[in-house]
C-alpha cells in the first residue's frame, strides 16, 4: 500500500523544517561514534573503578575488548505498581548478558513519581518537571561513558518520555526499553467511574470509594485503563524501542521473564562491536516520530503525549508542531476503544488483537511508515508479530489478522471514527488541544458563560454549592508550566461529568493538563500563551461568553481584544512552599511553552 498522502505530506514538512537541527544532531552522533566506545578511551584506572565491585566472572569478561558492556537505567520503586516488577530485572539482565558474552551494569536510577498517588495533591506540581529531571538523571547515569548500549526500565507517565529524551542525548548508544506489563483486570472501569461520580455527588462515602479504587488498582503492573502509562507502551512499540509485542505481557510470568532476558541479549547484539549496530540516533528519525503520532491518534491515547512527543522529537533534532498532530489526527481513523474511550481495559485490547493488529492495519492502509529502523531491525512490519513460549523457548509468530472483538479494536475499513483522538483548537484565547475520542459528538461544541477559577478546590466547592448547575465553560487558569508546573487536573473530571449527566452543556478551558484517564469531558487543555505569561486567560472574567468548538477548531472568548486588554489582568498567584516546590523555581522561570513540549531542556 502506498503511503497516505496526508501522512506523506506531513512527514515531508517535518523533514524540511528539521533539516538544520537534525543535521546538527546526526553530526554530533557521528562524532561520538568516531571517538570509539568508552572502553577504548578510559584509562586502566578508570576501567578498574568501573568494575571494582563486580563479580569475578564480569571482571574477567571486562578484560575482553570485544565484550559489550550494557548499561541499565531503571525507574524502579515500590510506589508505582507498574515499576515494582522492575526490582528483579537487573539480575535477569546480568545473567542473560553473561550468556551472550557481555557484561551488564546498573548505571543509575531515575526518580519515578506516581501521578495516581499525587493527583490533586501539592506533589503533582512536580510531576511534569520530573520528566526533565529524569532525562538529566539518565545523562548522569550514562556519562561514565563505559557502555556500548543501554536498557531503559520504565513505564509510566513522565518517566518513559524522560528516559527517551535522555537516551536520545546519547545518540551513539543503542537503546532498548524494557516494560513490566499491565496488572490483571480488576473492577470494571465503568463501575469505577460510576462510584467516583456518586462520591462527587455525596451519594456514597469514602469507604465505598476506597473499596472501588482498591479493587481497580490491586496488584503489580500498569493500571489497566488506557492512560498515559499504557499510551507510552503503545508508543514504544510503534517507534521501535521495544522488542515486538512486549508492551502488554503481564508481569511475573514466564513469557515476561523470557522477554527481559531477550532484551539483554538483543542489547548485546546491536552494539558497534557487532555486525548489526543500531545507534538510537539513527533509529529514531522523522518517520519514527510520525509513526508514534499516528499510533497516538489511532488508539485514542493520552493528551499528555501532545506535550511529550514534541519534547522527545526535539531531543532527536526533529521539530514537531501541534499543527502536525492535528493534521495527522484528521487523517488517521480511530481503531481502538479502551477505557476511558470505551469500556474495555488494555488486557481486553491485547486479547482482541492488540498492537500487532493495529500496526498491521496501519501499514495496510499506508498510514504508518514501514521503512524505519527499529531495535528489532529494519521495518515496522516486524511489530505485527507477537512473542510466545514454545517448549520453553521464546519465539515470535504472526499476530491477529482480524479483530477478535470489534467492540474493542477494528480494522481501518470499519473504524470507530474516520479520524483520531486529538484536535487542535485555536483563537483569541490561544492554542490548545482537546481529546475527542471519548467525547460524544453533541459535546464537541459549546458557547456558554465562563466561570473562572484559579484553584481546583474553589471549583469543587462551587460545584457542591450548586453554583455550576447550568450551561458553563469552566476556566481553570494559572495552571500552566510557568505558573505552578502544569499539574494534572483530573480531580475536576468527576464533577464536570456529573454536570454533563444532568443535561448541561459544559466544557473546561485551562492552561493546565488533564490526566491520561480523562474521558467524556470536553476540555481545551494546554492553552498557550498561559495566563502567567500574559495569555488572555488572565483577562477573562465570570460571565464572558466562550466558544469551545472541536468541530471547527475554535477556542475564543466573545469579547473584543481591546476590551479584554483594557481590563486589569488577574495576578499570578505566588508560588507555594513545601513538598519540594521551592527547589523547582528555576524550572518554572525557564520552562518553554506547552506547544513546544513544556520543557526546560528545549525552552
Amino acid at each position: 500500500m502506498s503511503l497516505n498522502p496526508v501522512i506523506a505530506r506531513v512527514t515531508d514538512r517535518i523533514i524540511a523544517r528539521s533539516r538544520d537541527s537534525r543535521s546538527a544532531y546526526l553530526a554530533h552522533m557521528d562524532a561520538a561514534i568516531a571517538s570509539n566506545p568508552g572502553r577504548a578511551k578510559l584509562s586502566c584506572a578508570n576501567w578498574a573503578h568501573a568494575f571494582a565491585a563486580s563479580p569475578s566472572v564480569d571482571k574477567v569478561r571486562a578484560l575482553d575488548p570485544n565484550a559489550p558492556n550494557i548499561g541499565i537505567v531503571s525507574a524502579y520503586n515500590d510506589m508505582l505498581s507498574a515499576h515494582q516488577p522492575l526490582e528483579a530485572y537487573p539480575a535477569l539482565i546480568k545473567e542473560a548478558a553473561r550468556e551472550a558474552g557481555a557484561t551488564a551494569q546498573f548505571a543509575g536510577g531515575v526518580p519515578a513519581m506516581c501521578d495516581g498517588v499525587t493527583q490533586g495533591r501539592p506533589g503533582m506540581e512536580l510531576s511534569l518537571f520530573s520528566r526533565d529531571v529524569i532525562a538529566m538523571a539518565t545523562a548522569v547515569a550514562l556519562t561514565h561513558d563505559a557502555f556500548d548500549s543501554a536498557l531503559y526500565l520504565g513505564v509510566c507517565d513522565k518517566i518513559v518520555p524522560g528516559l527517551v529524551i535522555g537516551a536520545l542525548t546519547f545518540s551513539h548508544l543503542p537503546a532498548l526499553f524494557v516494560p513490566a506489563g499491565p496488572m490483571t483486570s480488576g473492577l470494571p472501569n465503568n463501575e469505577k467511574a460510576r462510584i467516583r461520580a456518586l462520591y462527587a455527588e455525596g451519594k456514597v462515602g469514602r469507604d465505598e470509594l476506597l473499596a472501588a479504587e482498591s479493587a481497580s488498582y490491586h496488584g503489580p503492573g500498569t493500571c489497566t485503563f488506557y492512560g498515559t502509562a499504557n499510551t507510552n507502551q503503545m508508543l514504544m512499540e510503534l517507534m521501535g524501542f521495544h522488542l515486538p509485542g512486549s508492551a502488554f505481557v503481564h508481569p511475573n510470568t514466564p513469557l515476561r521473564e523470557a522477554l527481559v532476558k531477550e532484551a539483554a541479549r538483543r542489547a548485546a547484539a546491536v552494539t558497534a562491536k557487532g555486525n548489526e549496530y543500531i545507534p538510537v540516533g539513527r533509529m529514531i528519525d522523522e518517520k519514527s516520530v510520525v509513526n508514534g503520532v499516528v499510533g497516538l491518534m489511532a488508539t485514542g491515547g493520552s493528551t499528555n503525549l501532545a506535550l511529550h512527543l514534541v519534547a522527545m522529537a526535539h531531543a532527536a533534532g526533529v521539530i514537531l508542531t501541534l499543527e502536525d498532530l492535528d493534521e495527522i489526527s484528521r487523517a488517521t481513523p480511530l481503531l481502538a476503544r479502551v477505557y476511558p474511550n470505551g469500556s474495555a481495559d488494555v488486557n481486553h485490547f491485547q486479547a482482541a488483537g492488540g498492537m500487532a493488529f493495529v500496526i498491521r492495519e496501519l501499514l495496510k492502509a499506508g498510514l504508518a511508515h514501514e521503512d524505519v529502523l527499529t531495535i528489532a531491525g529494519p521495518g515496522l512490519s516486524r511489530y505485527t508479530q507477537e512473542p510466545a513460549l514454545v517448549d520453553g523457548q521464546l519465539t515470535w509468530r504472526d499476530g491477529a489478522a482480524e479483530s477478535l472483538d470489534t467492540a474493542i479494536v477494528r480494522p481501518v475499513s470499519d473504524a470507530f471514527s474516520p479520524e483520531g483522538g486529538l484536535r487542535m483548537l485555536g483563537g483569541n484565547i490561544g492554542r490548545g488541544v482537546m481529546k475527542i475520542s471519548a467525547v460524544k459528538a453533541e459535546h464537541h461544541a459549546i458557547t456558554a458563560p465562563a466561570a473562572v477559577f484559579q484553584e481546583q478546590e474553589d471549583f469543587i466547592a462551587a460545584f457542591k454549592r450548586g453554583e455550576l448547575d447550568r450551561d458553563v465553560v469552566v476556566v481553570m487558569r494559572f495552571q500552566g508550566p510557568a505558573a505552578n508546573g502544569m499539574p494534572e487536573l483530573h480531580n475536576l473530571s468527576p464533577s464536570i461529568s456529573v454536570l454533563l449527566d444532568r443535561g448541561f452543556k459544559v466544557a473546561l478551558v485551562t492552561d493546565g493538563r488533564m490526566s491520561g484517564a480523562s474521558g467524556k469531558t470536553p476540555a481545551a487543555i494546554h492553552v498557550t500563551p498561559e495566563a502567567a505569561k500574559g495569555g488572555l486567560l488572565a483577562y477573562v472574567q465570570d460571565g464572558d461568553l466562550i466558544t469551545v468548538d472541536a468541530t471547527n477548531g475554535d477556542l475564543k472568548v466573545l469579547v473584543d481584544e481591546a476590551t479584554l486588554r483594557a481590563r486589569t489582568p488577574a495576578n499570578v498567584p505566588a508560588s507555594k512552599p513545601g513538598f519540594g516546590r521551592e527547589m523547582f523555581g528555576w524550572m518554572r522561570a525557564g520552562v518553554g511553552p506547552a506547544d513546544h513540549g513544556a520543557s526546560v531542556l528545549f525552552a
